[in-house]
């Protein structure tokens, strides 16, 4: 049986360790705690843009689809942006097109779709740096970088 005297003190006992629960180291530990499990569930967040074929199957990009459809939008950007370059005037004369990627390189549709949506939402002022003398590659159409 539990005496008042022992009961007195196991109250004093858990009154000590609530205040000792509160201080603000402790809090200050908990906030910290509280604070890596956010980062943590947001570091396993995917990232956006970019993040895959969202469960399709793998596919090769045509190169001659892939270079028509990238000419005809670079063509009609500048058009829109009135930017008057000699990539411009090479995108927008319908040449012929290459029939194939660089040796060693395999981008497929996913990365294409990625290539073609940048470059059809690009400001303006990004477009007059991508058909600039000499053009810049954007990361999102840079599958195939040359080697060093």
């Amino acid at each position: 049986m539990v005496t008042h005297r022992e009961w007195g003190g196991a109250a004093r006992t858990r009154s000590a360790l609530t205040r000792a629960a509160l201080t603000p180291a402790t809090s200050s530990r908990r906030a910290t705690r509280g604070l890596l499990a956010a980062l943590a569930v947001c570091c396993l967040a995917p990232t956006p843009g970019d993040i895959g074929g969202c469960g399709q199957t793998a596919r090769d990009l045509d190169p001659e689809v892939f270079f028509e459809s990238k000419q005809s939008i670079e063509c009609r950007r500048c058009e829109e942006c009135s930017i008057r370059t000699r990539a411009c005037e090479t995108a927008c004369d319908n040449g012929p097109v290459p029939e194939q990627f660089p040796e060693g390189c395999y981008p497929l549709v996913h990365d294409g779709t990625v290539c073609l949506r940048a470059l059809t939402q690009n400001a303006c002022e990004e477009h007059q740096k991508v058909m600039a003398d000499p053009p810049l590659v954007p990361s999102e159409c840079n599958f195939c970088p040359l080697g060093p």
